[in-house]
Order: C-alpha cells, then structure tokens, then sequence
C-alpha cells in the first residue's frame, strides 16, 4: 500500500514538475496540489528511510529555472512564495524580525557550531547536539524529535531551510560556506537588519504596477506585477573590485545579438593582459580593432599591447555565439554603462557565489525575462524572441512603457511567513566589518 501511495505521488509530482513552462501565476495555483503531495509523502516509510521523490523528481526535471523557488531538495518550510522583496510589509517584517534576534541577544545569543568536519544526513556525534540548539534558536528547527546526538531527516530539513535563508544551495550538507553563514554572531544579524530596515524604508513607495528588482547581494532578479512576484531570475553581478552599482532607471530597449563594445576598465583590466599572453585572442573571439578618429579597422600587430595605446581605440565583438552579451542586452540609461544580458558562461549561475562580471548583470534564463518586459510591445511574443535571435540578425526594440528597474543592495529582509532571509555584505556596505565572526572575541 505504501509502495502505490509513492508511486502514485510521484507520478502526480512529475506531471505537475513536465507543466512548470506555464507562467508563475498558474504555477502557484498548484500550491495546494503540491502541499498535499508533500503530506502524502511524509506518511509514506519510504521518505522516513531517506528517499525523497520530490528531489528524485525535481532533479530528473530538464526544465531550466532561474531562481531557488523550486531548487531541488528544498523543503517546504524554505520555498519563496510571489511575495516581493520589496513588499509593502516588508519593513513591518524586518522590524518584527528584529524583535526575535533582539530576544536571542538577551537570552546569550546562539552557540558557534564546531566546523571541523562536514556534517550530513546520518553522522553521529556532540557536535550534532549544539548543531540542534543553534537551529532550534533560529527557528529552522522546530520539530526536534529523535535522538539528540544523531543528525536525522528532521535536522536535514532544519538545515536545508537555513541554507535556503542565507542563498546557500539548500543541499542539506554542513560545509564551509553553511558553517560561516551559521557561526555569524547574533548581534551582526541584529545590526544587519536594523541596517537594512533604514534601507528598505527608503524604497517604501510605490515602484511601479509592473517593475525589475535587482538584489545584488543575493545576485537575484525579480519580475513584479500588480504586487506578486512574476519570476526570480539567478543573477551575476560585479567582482569585489568592480561593484555592481545602486541605481534606479527604466528598461527602454532590448538589443537582440548585440554587438559588443568593450569597456575601457576591461580593455585595460583584461584585453591587454590576454593579448600579452595569446596575440590570437581578438581574432579567436571576433573582436575588430577601430581607430575612430582616421575611421579605420586595425590588425592586432599595429597595436603595441605593451603599452596603454589600445585605451586609444574602440574594441566591437561581434554577434554570435562568443559574444560577452551573449543573444541579448536590456538597456536602460544610467551613469555607469551598465546593463543587464544575457551570457555565453552560463555555468556560473549553478554557483552560490555569483560575483564574477565587471559589473553589469547576467541574467539567468533571459529570453523568459525578455517575454516579460516586453509584454505591451505589440508583435514581440515568445514566437518573435525566439525567431530573431534564432536568425543571428542584429534588431533592436523599444520597450513601450518604460519599465522600471531598480538595483538595490539588501543583505537582510523577512517575509509575510515569517522568513528572515540573510546574504553575505559582498561590499562590504553595511558596516558591520569590526563585528564579523573573525573579529569576534571568543566567548567561554
């Protein structure tokens, strides 16, 4: 009987998983298909033996999303709902979070985890003892059934949904990067959120019916219309040393199979450098040399790379499928020549740490993104995308309605739910430095 409940949710999981092209809004109309599926599953002996068919399922899924909405191996507790970063209430959500770790200060705040080995499903030791406190003390762990000592499908679940909290891939692994997110003091959290509360009160009015936030931090995207999350988008943003800057601004083009014109901070940061190294980079890559002041194309040889004359010359990559933009670029006026594109290196989204462009942004599964902005452009439907970036032809497209876009840095922020949701200060913008786990005296 158990064996046909499973095979039966699986099949009802997997069709609901083959139907996840359809847009958002259907899709979180199946919330309560998919609740009922994780009830039924529970009950099953199968799931308490450590096999999960909603990971089997998600993770035998060829469809390609770009957010951890539905990253497999979350549970439920950890999914995001459509409600936006951005909310109306999330100030109120921030200042009720604040209540909770101001609570926890009181109290000593939580216990720092040993990090001298990874911790899994299964392993068995003290350190599984405290590693239960400090989750039960974050509110990830609230049902702490079993054996104290014994890291358990409870403590995998508790873990998965802190990982999920802090943008860790939700793996249910104890590895370094949860250690470091998990051992961060209590105070700096406090601190963290009281920052961002001043931030988010700043964006507190109306931003638009339909608009694009970017959350460089959490290296995210989110569509919004008519107050719910349309889609989240995985994000790439800028290094350390060349940020992703904060900005407001309206989409007003799409550039479909861009050129690509070099920007002189990456002429000099890297283009020389691989000249240095390879004299066939430009060629291997179809990047054209031009003189603009005679009006001429140069060969690489007329070029001394070992000097700064290239920062004399403007550098067009062509179209195609080397392009640094990859098929699509979005516009949208500003000061720093940023934008956000599309990408060749489209690998980098499966990381956690996404801080690798120079600083604009790489949008994961684009083309979807690109549907959405150009919703009420008339003659641009997925059909059209498809077709003109399919034909390599350069067409560039104006966006009717201007939609807005805001890049904001928010590295703390709660939910309606309840979900205090926190990502590493990457730049270093919330002060906090001198209160960091490396800068705090041992306690004990």
């Amino acid at each position: 009987m158990a064996k046909e409940t499973m095979k039966n949710t699986k099949s009802g999981l997997t069709e609901i998983v083959t139907n996840l092209k359809m847009s958002r809004r259907k899709f979180l109309s199946t919330g309560s298909q998919i609740l009922a599926g994780f009830a039924t599953v529970a009950s099953a002996p199968a799931f308490a033996q450590g096999v999960n068919p909603i990971d089997e399922v998600l993770s035998q899924s060829p469809v390609e999303w770009g957010d951890r909405f539905d990253t497999p191996g979350q549970t439920v507790a950890a999914v995001r709902t459509a409600e936006p970063t951005l909310s109306p209430s999330t100030a109120t959500n921030i200042e009720n979070a604040m209540q909770i770790y101001y609570g926890i200060v009181q109290r000593g705040g939580w216990p720092i985890v040993p990090d001298d080995a990874a911790l899994s499903l299964g392993h068995k030791s003290e350190v599984v003892v405290i590693l239960r406190d400090r989750l039960s003390m974050s509110g990830d762990l609230t049902q702490n059934d079993g054996v104290r000592d014994v890291f358990d499908s409870y403590v995998d679940a508790a873990v998965r949904r802190f990982q999920s909290r802090h943008g860790i891939q939700p793996d249910g692994v104890i590895g370094k990067e949860t250690f470091a997110a998990m051992n961060v003091p209590v105070e700096v959290r406090l601190r963290q959120l009281e920052t961002n509360l001043v931030r988010v009160r700043s964006m507190s009015g109306f931003l638009g019916q339909r608009y694009v936030m970017v959350n460089i931090p959490a290296a995210e995207i989110e569509t919004v219309e008519d107050g719910l999350v349309h889609s989240r988008h995985t994000a790439v943003v800028g290094k350390i040393d060349r940020q992703t800057p904060v900005l407001k601004s309206k989409i007003h083009e799409i550039n479909f199979n861009p050129y690509w014109h070099v920007p002189e901070s990456i002429i000099r940061k890297d283009l020389i450098p691989k000249m240095l190294k390879d004299p066939n980079y430009l060629r291997d890559n179809k990047i054209h040399i031009r003189d603009l002041r005679n009006n001429i194309e140069l060969d690489a040889s007329q070029v001394d790379w070992t000097t700064n004359e290239a920062l004399n010359y403007q550098f067009r990559q062509e179209p195609g499928a080397k392009n640094s933009m990859g098929s699509i670029k979005i516009n949208f006026h500003n000061k720093y020549s940023v934008y956000l594109h599309d990408t060749p290196s489209k690998t980098l989204f499966g990381n956690s740490y996404r801080f690798h462009s120079s600083g604009c942004v790489r949008v994961q599964n684009v083309r979807e993104f690109v549907v959405w902005v150009l919703e009420d452009t008339p003659g641009w439907d997925r059909f059209a995308i498809d077709e003109v970036i399919k034909s390599g032809e350069r067409e560039d497209v104006q966006v009717k309605g201007n939609v807005p876009i805001y890049m904001t840095y928010i590295t703390a922020w709660a939910t309606n739910e309840g979900m205090i949701h926190f990502r590493e200060d990457i730049y270093d913008r919330d002060g906090l430095t001198a209160m960091s786990p490396e800068n705090t005296p041992a306690q004990g």
